[in-house]
């Protein structure tokens, strides 16, 4: 993957007069498990494993699913049977190294787009960074085969902003090349995705009444006030 990379009209930007602002230094290959695969283009040594991985971060992200559901007074059940039959893939990527990583970007600055990801990094090359408060923060390589949570947009919708996709980026690096395994835990294609109705606030209320509530909880935690005003005042 990375023989074929820097021979590619990607690598090749280093040369160019001006370096183009829309490329990604990153070569990577999906994995596709459900709900069609397409494992025929991965070696027939390989596919056993990497099926068996696949159905072991899916119990993984159901059981976040589950959790995330009962910690905002939903069902068990409610993210998993929103996602409706979600698409499971796995990411492989590949950030090469790059001779002037101040001319390019591993991975461009974005938020996931789907559901829950569950990432295995490098352990040795760093790279990753989100945005916090307007800054960017690196994250450390992880060892001790340790999985870094993400969540995409459809988490947000769903949980009515209770939960928040990050911006997040990738940068190249000088002294080696970078791994990162990615599994994306995402809505179906065909599914309907709308904030719960539990999560919502009432269409009206006076804002006196919510001072008077808030006067007595303003130290307390910012969701849980959120979401007991919204039993109050409905």
């Amino acid at each position: 993957m990375e023989k074929n990379f820097y021979s590619s009209e990607n690598a090749k930007i280093l040369g160019c007069e001006k370096v183009p602002s829309n490329v990604d230094w990153e070569c990577s290959f999906m994995y596709r498990h459900q709900p069609e695969s397409n494992s025929h283009d991965i070696p027939e040594l390989l596919r056993a494993m990497v099926s068996e991985y696949a159905e072991e971060v899916i119990k993984l992200a159901e059981q976040l699913a589950a959790a995330m559901s009962e910690n905002l007074g939903l069902d068990k059940g409610y993210i998993e049977k929103e996602f409706s039959k979600p698409f499971v893939g796995v990411k492989v990527a590949k950030y090469p190294r790059c001779s002037h990583p101040e001319l390019v970007m591993g991975l461009r600055e974005h938020t996931d787009a789907g559901g829950i990801i569950l990432l295995f990094q490098d352990e040795l090359i760093p790279g990753l960074e989100f945005l916090k408060d307007g800054r960017w923060m690196a994250v450390p390589p992880t060892q001790g085969n340790r999985i870094l949570v993400n969540l995409g947009d459809q988490i947000e919708v769903i949980t009515n902003g209770t939960y928040k996709s990050i911006c997040h980026r990738v940068l190249p690096n000088k002294n080696g090349s970078r791994l990162s395994i990615a599994t994306f835990y995402n809505p179906g294609a065909d599914a309907i995705i709308c904030p719960a109705s539990k999560l919502t606030y009432p269409s009206q209320y006076r804002f006196q009444d919510y001072l008077d509530f808030y006067s007595t909880t303003k130290f307390t935690d910012k969701v849980f006030r959120f979401q007991t005003t919204k039993a109050i005042l409905k």
